[in-house]
């Protein structure tokens, strides 16, 4: 059985951290990449940042210094550093896992930033 389990999230004052943890197991084939999406309401759900198996992350433009990717093969975690957290990054943040031709998605853990 295939599990993303997310924790990490909770609420916080604008100008702080956040530290989000993915963990995936059950999934047969290697894990190419693992990232982070997120959804606020009444919009789409949209990229965080993802990294590949290699190291090598990508961020969204609202995200790029504030927001760090790593990830840790060994047991198929991911975790996102969110620093300078600010009202418009509240939103249900979801974990993502592809593998050959498949992409999973965690539960979501709910990121709230008051301002």
């Amino acid at each position: 059985q295939v599990q993303l389990v997310e924790s990490g999230g909770g609420l916080v004052q604008a100008g702080g951290s956040l530290r989000l943890s993915c963990a995936a197991s059950g999934i047969r084939f290697r894990i190419n990449v693992m990232g982070w999406y997120r959804q606020a309401p009444g919009k789409q759900r949209e990229l965080v940042a993802t990294i590949t198996s290699g190291g090598a992350p990508n961020y969204a433009d609202s995200v790029k210094g504030r927001f760090t990717i790593s990830r840790f093969n060994a047991n198929n975690t991911v975790y996102l550093q969110m620093n300078s957290l600010k009202p418009d990054d509240t939103a249900v943040y979801y974990c993502n896992a592809g593998a050959y031709t498949t992409f999973y998605w965690g539960q979501g853990t709910q990121v709230t930033v008051s301002s």
